[in-house]
C-alpha cells in the first residue's frame, strides 16, 4: 500500500486563507511567524510523517503492544527510533514557551503538523498527544519549582507526559472518583489505581511524567474535592538526573478494536508505601487544572478525525485508480473504478467532508491562540467564546463524521476492503475511539447546548452566524454558481439560528429537551460550519485560479461545489429532529427497554 503524503496544497491553502495569519503574526511572541515559515516547517514535517512514521502504522497494528518483565511496556519495532527522531528534530516544542525550551509559534501551526504524526500513525501520535496536554496542564498551574524541574525534559520530548481520570467505577463523572493521597513532608503519598491510561508505560524514553487526579482525606465530596498531582515514573533528584523508581507500575494493558500499538494501560499507584506526588495547583482545585488541558486535547482529538479521515480518503483513491472492474458509463472498455459515478460519490463524499473539517478544526485551533496572547481584550474575549463554542463542534462533529469516512474507504475497496491487508479495515478500526476520547460526544453535545449556547443567552452563536454572514455576502460578488451556492449557505444559517432560537426557548418549558436534541444540534451545526469554511474556500479558488495554473484551485471549486449540493442538504434532517423535541425519545419507561 502506498503510504500517506500529507496534503500541503490543503493545509497551507487553509493557514493562508483560512486563518488570519497577519493576525497571528501581530501577537506578542509570534512576530516571526509567516506563511512562508509555517510552509517550510510542513514540508519537514510531511518527510518524517510519509518516510518514518506512516511505513509504521500498519506493522504497529499487525504487532501490538504487551506488558512483560519487571512491569514494562514493549513498542513496536521501529517506534522508539522514529520517536527519538521526532524528539532530536525538536518536533514537540513548537507551541510551548521558549522559557523552557520552546520555539514560541502559534498553536494554530502545530496543528497540520499535529495532523501529519496521526494520518501517518495514529496510534504512535497518541503519545506526543498527551505529552502536549501534560505539559499544557503544568504550565498553567503549577508551581515555578515544578515548571524548572519537569518542563525543559518534557518540552524536549526526552520525558513523556500522561493523564490519570479514570477509574473502575469512575468515567465521565469524577465526582466518584477514589484514589486518595496523603500530605508527607513537601510532597504527597497517592494510592489507587487508573484505567484506559494512554501510553502510561513505554520504552521510548526514560521517564514518563503522569498527572494524576486523587482525593486528600479532608477532601470535600463529589467533583469540589479532587486534586492534581504530578507523579513521575522515576524521581528526579536535585540536579536533574533521575533517582530510584516510583511508587507506580503498569498491572495490564487492554486488547482493543483498534489503536493496537498504542499501549492503553491499567496503572496501579501506591502498591507498596505510596507513590511520590507533587501537587499541581491548589488542593482541592485539581478538575479545574485538568481541564484546562483536556479543552485543547478536545480539539486535537477532534483534529484525530481529520487526520484519519484523510488517511482513509487516500487509500481509497489510490485504489479507485487500480481497482479494474467493469464498463463505466460513456466508457467502451473495462477501466478503473474511479470513472464510476457512485465510486466518485463516494470518494468526494470523503475527500469535501476531510476539507470542511480540517478548515473548521485549524480556524478554531487560531482561536485559541487569539484568546491567549491578544493585548485587545475586546478581540481576546471574542476568542475565548469562539474558542469554547467550536470546541465541541470540532471534537464532536469532525469525530462523528470520521467514522462515516473511514467506513466508506472500506466500502470503496469493495471485498478487500474487508481484508486486513489493505489497511482500510484499520483505519476504521482506528477511528472509533474518537468520539469517546476526552469526553463522549454525547458530553459534547451536553456542552454545546448547556454552557456554550444557553449558558450565555446564545451570545457568542450570534456572533459566529454574523460572521458566517459575512462569507456569503463575500460569495455574492462571484461567478452566478458561486452565487447559488451561497445562497443555500444563506438558507442553511438561517435554520441554525432558528435552531438556536428553539433551542433557547423550548428548553425553558421542557427540562428533556436540551438533553433530547442535543446531538441532533451539535451535528446541525457541524454541517453548517463545514459549508461557512467550504464557501469561503470557494470564494478564494475562484479568484485565484485566474492568476494561476495550478489545479488546486479548479478541485477546490469542485470539492466546494459538492459539499453545498450534497452534504450540506443533511441539515435540514437534523432540523426536522431537533423540530420533534423530546416527545418520541421520553416516552418509554426505562425498564421496556
Amino acid at each position: 500500500m502506498a503510504e500517506y503524503q500529507a496534503p500541503l496544497d490543503d493545509m497551507n491553502f487553509v493557514l493562508a486563507e483560512h486563518v488570519d495569519v497577519t493576525g497571528l503574526a501581530a501577537l506578542p511572541g509570534h512576530e516571526d511567524f509567516s506563511i512562508e515559515l509555517a510552509e517550510s516547517i510542513l514540508d519537514e514535517a510531511n518527510k518524517l510523517a510519509s518516510n518514518v512514521l506512516s511505513p509504521l502504522n500498519w506493522v504497529g497494528d499487525q504487532t501490538g503492544v504487551h506488558v512483560h518483565g519487571d512491569a514494562e511496556v514493549k513498542t513496536p519495532k521501529g517506534f522508539k527510533a522514529a520517536y527519538q527522531q521526532y524528539a532530536e528534530a525538536g518536533w514537540g516544542s513548537l507551541q510551548f514557551d521558549p522559557e523552557h525550551g520552546g520555539q514560541g509559534l502559534p498553536f494554530a501551526l502545530t496543528i497540520p503538523v499535529q495532523e501529519m504524526w496521526h494520518a501517518s500513525n495514529m496510534a504512535w501520535g497518541l503519545c506526543p498527544l498527551l505529552t502536549q496536554g501534560a505539559i499544557e496542564a503544568i504550565e498553567s498551574s503549577a508551581s515555578e519549582e515544578l515548571k524548572e524541574k519537569y518542563l525543559p525534559n518534557m518540552v524536549a520530548g526526552t520525558w513523556t507526559g500522561t493523564m490519570n481520570l479514570t477509574e473502575p467505577q469512575s468515567g465521565s463523572d469524577m465526582a466518584t472518583l477514589k484514589s486518595k493521597a496523603e500530605r508527607e513532608n513537601d510532597y504527597y503519598r497517592i494510592k489507587g489505581q487508573k484505567i484506559y491510561i494512554t501510553w502510561g508505560e513505554h520504552d521510548m524514553v526514560d521517564n514518563i511524567i503522569h498527572l494524576v487526579l486523587a482525593r486528600l482525606p479532608d477532601a470535600p465530596e463529589g467533583v469540589k474535592g479532587i486534586s492534581l498531582f504530578l507523579v513521575p515514573k522515576f524521581l528526579v533528584n536535585a540536579d536533574g538526573s533521575l533517582g530510584e523508581r516510583n511508587d507506580v507500575k503498569v498491572v495490564s494493558t487492554e486488547h482493543k478494536l483498534g489503536a493496537h500499538a498504542s499501549p492503553t494501560c491499567v496503572m496501579s499507584f501506591g502498591e507498596d508505601e505510596g507513590a511520590i506526588g507533587y501537587l499541581v495547583g491548589e488542593e482541592h482545585q485539581g478538575l479545574s487544572c485538568m481541564f484546562k488541558m483536556m479543552n485543547n486535547a478536545r480539539l486535537t482529538v477532534g483534529l484525530q478525525g481529520v487526520a484519519i479521515s484523510e488517511r482513509a480518503y487516500q487509500l481509497a483513491r489510490d485504489y479507485a485508480n487500480d481497482r479494474v472492474q467493469g464498463i463505466a458509463p460513456g466508457k467502451e472498455d473495462f477501466g478503473a473504478i474511479i470513472h464510476h459515478p457512485d465510486v466518485r460519490r463516494m470518494l468526494l463524499t470523503m475527500r469535501s467532508m476531510t476539507e470542511a473539517s480540517r478548515a473548521l478544526a485549524y480556524v478554531a485551533c487560531s482561536s485559541v491562540d487569539f484568546r491567549n496572547k491578544a493585548i485587545d481584550e475586546e478581540l481576546s474575549a471574542k476568542h475565548s467564546d469562539r474558542s469554547a463554542l467550536l470546541t465541541p463542534i470540532v471534537k464532536g462533529w469532525t469525530t462523528e463524521i470520521a467514522q462515516e469516512i473511514t467506513s466508506l474507504g472500506v466500502q470503496v475497496h469493495g471485498g478487500m476492503g474487508f481484508i486486513e491487508e489493505t489497511g482500510a479495515a484499520q483505519h476504521y478500526r482506528d477511528a472509533r475511539i474518537l468520539p469517546i476520547y476526552e469526553g463522549t460526544n454525547g458530553i459534547q453535545a451536553a456542552d454545546l447546548v448547556g454552557r456554550k449556547t444557553q449558558f450565555d443567552g446564545g451570545r457568542a452563536m450570534d456572533a459566529l452566524l454574523a460572521d458566517m454572514r459575512d462569507v456569503v455576502v463575500a460569495a455574492q460578488q462571484g461567478s452566478e454558481h458561486l452565487q447559488a451556492n451561497a445562497a443555500k449557505v444563506a438558507k442553511a444559517i438561517d435554520a441554525l439560528e432558528q435552531a438556536k432560537v428553539d433551542l433557547l426557548a423550548k428548553s425553558q418549558e421542557d427540562e428533556n429537551y436540551a438533553g433530547s436534541v442535543s446531538y441532533n444540534y451539535m451535528m446541525f451545526m457541524g454541517y453548517v460550519c463545514g459549508a461557512w469554511q467550504m464557501l469561503h474556500g470557494a470564494t478564494v479558488a475562484e479568484q485565484r485560479k485566474s492568476d494561476s495554473t495550478h489545479p488546486f484551485y479548479e478541485q477546490k471549486l469542485a470539492t466546494a461545489d459538492f459539499y453545498i449540493n450534497n452534504v450540506l442538504p443533511r441539515y435540514l434532517a437534523f432540523a426536522e429532529m431537533q423540530h420533534a423535541g423530546s416527545a418520541s425519545i421520553m416516552t418509554l419507561e426505562a425498564s421496556a427497554f
